[in-house]
């Protein structure tokens, strides 16, 4: 029993059943030591990252904690990404790195980085086990932190003698419990009560806390009764389910119409879960103008970080909730009954009169009715995300049920995460119909993890719309750079059916509208992994936009501008300049 042995054998205690790693010297006794864990599952991509992502996308579909494992130095290196996204996304996870000898720490080792402090600013905590009389308090409190609060990653970084070193002594691992949640104060709840109480035009304002919360039953009973018009953020879409009458989209740069024109109407925002991401807010300082603020969320940090609010509930957000209900709905028909009502008619209304078209001429594919007819045929689907305009488009157009459903890089927007966040998520839900949704940037960054589908015979199903560039770059350039075009060009792309094949994956292209149902239908009916490469237009845009600098009911759509188009041509210095990072 060494070092080693012992931290598998705690894993298993701690309820894990898979690890995403690649080996190298500095980790090879725990890979040793996998041969004498059968309950341990080892799923090799081909690349780190691929790694991380896989574990990241594990987490977020499962809702437990997901676990990577590397070498010293540049695997250590290649994970910084997918920790870094989990971190921004409160995801949890355990990364494992392996690490030069003790003896050696220091000394400029071969594959020595320094990946404790390297991580440092991306990551609840990290440990570095200098003995292995370390590893009972190490590997018990990072699966106790990483689940605990607010999720996220925390690094465990394990020299290679600590690895060898005997550990028949330590005692058997014994997992820690999580930390309950603190429930609300009183006072916090009574200032939020009557706060709701005066208003007549409330919004509620859901985030990705909702599902990190375990609070998504908790929510909808909240919205159903109070009758109040809900929009969501990115991380938050499928608290309510798309079609709900009351959830009135996206907030936000990409968000609908009638979503954004609600919150800056609104008397008051009821947020729960959500931090007023820039992206969520546009111009900060002209978002929601009218509105005071209810702020429910676990984490404190987050409570009048960006806005003030006037009555903060920090606490379990399930337990906030359930002591709101009763009380909120009571007011449905008090005084700002007839006031509330009408409020709730408005809003209905004017996200009816701007609700997508999917009626697009042409005989070119669109990307938008391809995506929701998708959604249609696979309703239980999880879709995994890669980023940049298709990401938009799934966000505005697949009809989700449940957050766990969709897996999406929001905050760090990688590229890259979609296909092994895919993979992960279909590991952790074997029965589940899995789908990636990637575009002709994003797929190559790590598409090499076709080859991971393909010996593991993960059924995942990839939809990758190839515009030929690199879509939101060449957009914002388009808008906002007075079409000066650099280096967004992509068609030199390789075929990417061949590319499949060459993987041993079978694929389908489709470039044609009336096409879009049969390939959907072979797609889904394909037998493992398999691949549908769509041609769309390399114009295509994502509407509506809320451009750099502008509040959220400043929003472009294609009509405005095809006007502006026709405008006289702007200088460059005249342009709201702003990278879409």
């Amino acid at each position: 029993m060494n070092g080693a042995r012992w931290l598998a054998q705690a894993l298993v205690a701690e309820g894990v059943d898979t690890l995403f790693g690649y080996p190298g010297g500095a980790i090879m006794p725990f890979y040793d030591a996998l041969h004498d864990t059968p309950q341990l599952r080892h799923v090799l991509p081909r690349h780190e990252q691929g790694a991380a992502f896989a574990a990241n996308g594990y987490a977020r579909a499962s809702g437990r904690v997901g676990v990577c494992v590397a070498t010293s130095g540049p695997g250590a290196s290649n994970l910084v990404t997918g920790i870094a996204d989990a971190m921004l996304d409160s995801v949890p996870m355990v990364i494992v790195t392996g690490q030069v000898p003790t003896t050696l720490m220091g000394t400029d080792a071969f594959q020595e980085l320094d990946v404790f402090g390297m991580t440092l600013p991306m990551v609840k905590h990290s440990f570095i086990a200098r003995r292995v009389e370390d590893l009972p308090m190490i590997v018990g409190e990072a699966f106790r932190l990483a689940r605990s609060g607010r999720p996220g990653p925390v690094l465990i970084d394990l020299p290679k003698d600590v690895q060898n070193a005997d550990a028949a002594h330590l005692p058997a691992h014994v997992p820690l419990a999580t930390d309950a949640p603190e429930p609300p104060r009183d006072a916090s709840l009574h200032a939020a009560l009557a706060l709701i109480a005066q208003a007549q035009r409330p919004v509620i304002y859901g985030g990705g806390g909702i599902a990190l919360g375990d609070a998504v039953a908790a929510f909808r009973t909240f919205v159903d009764a109070t009758q109040i018009p809900t929009v969501l953020t990115l991380k938050g879409l499928g608290a309510l389910p798309t079609q709900h009458p009351l959830n009135l989209g996206m907030l936000g740069m990409h968000g609908s119409r009638a979503a954004n024109v609600a919150v800056q109407e609104a008397d008051l925002l009821i947020v729960v879960g959500a931090r007023f991401d820039d992206r969520a807010t546009g111009k900060l300082a002209e978002f929601a103008p009218h509105a005071r603020i209810v702020h429910v969320d676990l984490d404190a940090c987050e409570i009048g970080k960006l806005r003030h609010a006037d009555a903060g509930v920090r606490g379990d957000i399930v337990t906030a909730l359930t002591r709101l209900t009763l009380p909120c709905a009571a007011h449905l028909h008090g005084r700002n009954g007839v006031a509330r009502k009408a409020w709730r008619a408005q809003c209905k209304q004017r996200a009816q009169q701007h609700a997508a078209r999917y009626d697009a001429p042409g005989e070119g594919v669109y990307a938008p009715a391809l995506l929701k007819r998708l959604s249609e045929l696979a309703p239980g689907a999880v879709v995994a995300c890669d980023v940049g305009q298709h990401q938009m488009w799934v966000a505005q157009h697949w009809r989700m049920q449940h957050p766990r459903q969709h897996l999406t890089s929001g905050a760090l927007g990688a590229m890259g995460f979609g296909l092994p966040a895919a993979l992960g998520a279909q590991v952790a839900r074997r029965d589940a119909q899995v789908i990636c949704v990637s575009g002709d940037g994003s797929i190559m960054m790590n598409l090499q993890e076709l080859a991971t589908l393909r010996r593991y015979q993960l059924p995942v199903k990839i939809v990758l719309l190839d515009n030929q560039a690199l879509g939101m770059v060449r957009q914002w350039q388009e808008l906002f750079f007075d079409k000066r075009y650099s280096e967004v060009d992509l068609s030199d792309n390789p075929d990417f059916a061949a590319v499949a094949a060459a993987f041993g994956i079978q694929s389908l292209h489709v470039n044609r509208a009336d096409h879009v149902e049969a390939a959907l239908q072979a797609l889904l009916a394909a037998d493992g992994p398999a691949l549908l490469h769509v041609a769309i237009d390399t114009a295509a845009n994502v509407w509506p936009l809320v451009p750099p600098n502008r509040n959220n009911a400043q929003m472009l759509d294609a009509a405005c501008a095809d006007a502006d188009a026709a405008a006289p041509a702007r200088t460059a210095t005249e342009m709201p300049h702003a990278l879409p990072a």
